[in-house]
């Protein structure tokens, strides 16, 4: 089993700042990718960013310049999210892909961005 743990998440005014991290424990092999989605209310739940261990970032048109993904030290990812809009409001996963491609996902956490 592998357990992800985000963290992080609330209610912010539009314009302010949130910082999402995520914290893999269990029966870790080696982690290709990690990499955070988020799902609005009626819609699908879509990418957002992922890095790899080459550090290597992708991002969502719609975020970027606003936000940042980073790895920590102990299979800690984070996500930066800065100039938040209430269309950033879902709510948001954390995802891991290993060597053996094997997807893992946290339970996800809220956040909302009011007007």
């Amino acid at each position: 089993q592998v357990h992800l743990v985000e963290s992080g998440g609330g209610l912010v005014q539009a314009g302010g700042s949130l910082r999402l991290s995520c914290a893999a424990s269990g029966s870790i092999t080696s982690i290709n990718v990690m990499g955070w989605y988020r799902q609005a209310p009626g819609k699908q739940r879509e990418l957002v960013a992922t890095i790899s261990t080459g550090e290597s970032t992708n991002y969502a048109d719609s975020v970027k310049g606003r936000f940042t993904i980073s790895r920590g030290s102990a299979n800690t990812v984070y996500l930066q999210m800065n100039s938040l809009k209430p269309e950033d409001t879902a709510v948001y996963y954390c995802n891991l892909v290993n060597v053996y491609s094997y997807n893992y996902w946290g339970q996800g956490t809220q956040v909302t961005v009011s007007s």
